[in-house]
């Protein structure tokens, strides 16, 4: 694969296994087509290669686990340790995608509540994740109280 003209379907199912990021493709052109982000997006998606993408998969995967084993460990969305993860998601978004600012991660937290196809994608890894993470990144931009105040 180039990754000028982006991946295959193919390379994309071995990247993804069965969650298909294509399909809504027209529905973010629709909503955020005329944002930066979303041309900086999708600027940098084209350039990926099946490396990228299965790295920016393990990543993604790992900031997923941490926050999985938190959650496990009943320890607050708000605590130090799941701002940190909240953080290093934000830091991740903006590595791969585009400019993540702490306004615009609130915004993302709250569709992954909101917006049940992200709720349900994210819930893969444990069910109640999307609300936890939710919750941390809030904890991140400042939206919540730290734990005991």
């Amino acid at each position: 694969m180039s990754g000028v003209d982006g991946p295959t379907n193919q390379e994309m199912l071995e990247v993804f296994g069965d969650f298909d990021p294509s399909q809504y493709e027209e529905e973010a052109r629709r909503r955020w087509g005329d944002t930066e982000a979303y041309r900086e997006s999708a600027r940098r998606a084209t350039r990926y290669a099946k490396a990228d993408w299965q790295q920016i998969g393990r990543e993604g995967g790992e900031i997923n686990a941490a926050l999985v084993a938190l959650m496990q460990a009943g320890t607050p969305p708000n605590s130090p340790e799941a701002v940190e993860l909240a953080e290093r998601h934000r830091a991740h978004l903006s590595k791969w995608f585009y400019e993540c600012t702490p306004e615009i991660h609130a915004g993302l937290g709250q569709m992954y509540v909101a917006d049940p196809r992200f709720t349900a994608t994210i819930d893969r890894a444990r069910p109640g994740l999307a609300q936890y993470m939710s919750q941390a990144i809030a904890a991140n931009a400042g939206d919540t109280p730290p734990p005991g105040g």
